[in-house]
């Protein structure tokens, strides 16, 4: 033990030499993280500012579940979306129009024929007919550019006119 005694004193200043520069190094050590944790806490009240809640965790869990509302909101306007693009093709949205003077001994264009069709040609013609004693609308279903009834050429001119819209 006396062997012990004299090695320690014997080393006494370098081993106070030794720590004090241990201690000075984790020192300096502590200061240089207590600055990066200064930083990083500085940088974080600036992203929380103004968000309503007290912590990254709450605002983590609030940010998701307003994303997966989000994501079925999307979800419901996806299948709007489908079942609106499943109608578009059978919208009567294509028109032709004819006019026309349907007794050659009167004058102007009066009467008309009016077709309303889809992509496929099918919807309805009307044909209003205009005389002196009178004007007269007639309906007639198409199916596929023609119909069950008698289609006259201007119904006909209509319809076809309607199919060559874009």
């Amino acid at each position: 033990m006396w062997e012990w005694n004299k090695l320690v004193s014997e080393q006494l200043g370098l081993i106070i030499v030794g720590t004090a520069l241990l201690f000075i190094l984790f020192l300096i050590w502590n200061i240089v993280q207590g600055s990066k944790l200064k930083k990083m806490r500085r940088k974080y009240e600036v992203m929380m500012a103004g968000a309503g809640v007290e912590n990254l965790e709450t605002l983590l869990i609030d940010l998701k579940v307003q994303m997966d509302q989000i994501e079925d909101e999307q979800g419901e306007q996806q299948r709007q979306l489908q079942s609106i693009h499943k109608l578009l093709p059978k919208q009567k949205a294509k028109i032709g129009i004819k006019r026309y003077n349907a007794f050659e001994e009167r004058g102007n264009e009066l009467s008309f024929s009016v077709a309303f069709v889809d992509n496929q040609l099918d919807g309805v013609v009307l044909t209003g007919i205009y005389s002196r004693e009178g004007s007269y609308v007639y309906a007639k279903p198409v199916v596929n550019g023609d119909s069950p009834y008698s289609l006259s050429p201007e119904e006909k001119d209509a319809i076809r006119l309607a199919g060559q819209e874009a």
